[in-house]
């Protein structure tokens, strides 16, 4: 396990002029949810949770010396489009992270980035951005110092990304993900993602989620407020214990494949983190009626036909529903005729679960 310390970088030994790199980082999705975090980007419980496949940032990185190394340079392009929007967040993260990455001052870098999935779709991007642009500054530093290792490369740009957005460290590398100190985990660290140390089960290999995009407007409250908000909230230590009591649980039916245990945990845990925001102080609601109806039809569906399909909640209104390869056919059916009517203009991206960031040759 690397200690912070670990991730300052020592002098270089290679000269770097200009050169470009990209790669392409998934969005994640919770199945034992992080809310609430301490300073540095440091999460208040354990998470776990499932690398996408599909949905995913690409993100070039251009990059030239330059003469004047007393701040930031950088040109910030969305879709080949300036962004302004953006650059605080970008402004932000290096700021964060230059003590770590020394050379950021030394380079006008030109940062490229797309997604896969539609703009304002209502999938957070922050997670698969920031990842992203970790990779991509890491392999500069990897240019830098040569000798640098696989495990070291990964486990730095894991601790980065979480600079920038906490659950970004989670989408690194792995399909299933430890984010936060855990006594079941000897690896596990609040400062990186790991992944998953035991064989899953081959019930979850290949499993399936389907995103339906019940609201894709701006969020009434932000998940940094969100956040925020489990500090004195009546409800915080009890819900953190919960956290870890749940991820061993889930720990155990990843492993042994119970499918049963899977859904229990993996849906309690989403109502639990928005009962969270509905007893904090102030107060929020962020799903919405399409967002109920839809779970009651999950429900009922289960329940009528004994496939094992659930449901799971980001800090939004969408519902990711989540399920076996071998039930794909007969999910993506009721999807069709059942919960299509529910998503915001019949949208919804299916999904599945996938390996980490790759590089781009």
């Amino acid at each position: 396990m690397l200690s912070e310390k670990d991730f300052i970088a020592v002098n270089y030994t290679s000269f770097v002029q200009n050169g470009s790199f990209e790669w392409s980082a998934p969005s994640n999705i919770a199945l034992v949810k992080y809310w609430g975090k301490k300073e540095n980007q440091i999460p208040a419980n354990p998470s776990v949770s499932f690398t996408l496949n599909n949905c995913k940032t690409i993100t070039k990185l251009k990059f030239e010396k330059k003469e004047n190394n007393g701040a930031f340079s950088f040109d910030l392009l969305f879709e080949g489009q300036p962004k302004p929007d953006f650059r605080p967040k970008i402004e932000k993260f290096l700021q964060r992270t230059e003590q770590y990455l020394p050379f950021l001052k030394e380079y006008h870098f030109v940062i490229d980035t797309q997604n896969t999935f539609p703009h304002s779709s209502g999938i957070a991007s922050s997670a698969s951005g920031m990842a992203a642009l970790a990779m991509n500054f890491m392999s500069l530093e990897k240019q830098l110092n040569p000798q640098m290792d696989d495990a070291y490369f990964y486990a730095k740009a894991s601790f980065l990304a979480r600079l920038g957005s906490g659950s970004a460290c989670r989408s690194v590398k792995g399909n299933v993900v430890v984010w936060g100190e855990h006594r079941d985990f000897t690896e596990s660290t609040n400062l990186y993602g790991v992944e998953f140390p035991y064989v899953l089960h081959n019930n979850f290999k290949n499993y399936q989620d389907t995103i339906l995009l019940v609201d894709k407007g701006e969020k009434q409250v932000s998940s940094t407020v969100g956040h925020e908000l489990m500090h004195g909230h009546p409800f915080a230590q009890q819900r953190f214990a919960q956290a870890h009591e749940n991820l061993s649980k889930l720990k155990d039916a990843l492993a042994s494949g119970d499918l049963d245990a899977f859904i229990k945990i993996t849906e309690s845990e989403a109502l639990t983190l928005h009962s969270m925001m509905m007893t904090s102080m102030p107060y929020f609601i962020l799903m919405k009626p399409n967002t109920l109806e839809i779970i009651n039809r999950i429900w009922k569906f289960r329940n009528e036909t004994n496939i094992p399909v659930c449901f799971t909640l980001d800090a939004g209104a969408n519902v990711h529903v989540l399920y076996p390869e071998n039930d794909k056919v007969k999910v993506l059916e009721f999807i069709k005729n059942e919960l299509v009517a529910y998503c915001q203009n019949s949208q919804y991206i299916c999904d599945e679960i996938g390996n980490g960031a790759q590089q781009i040759a």
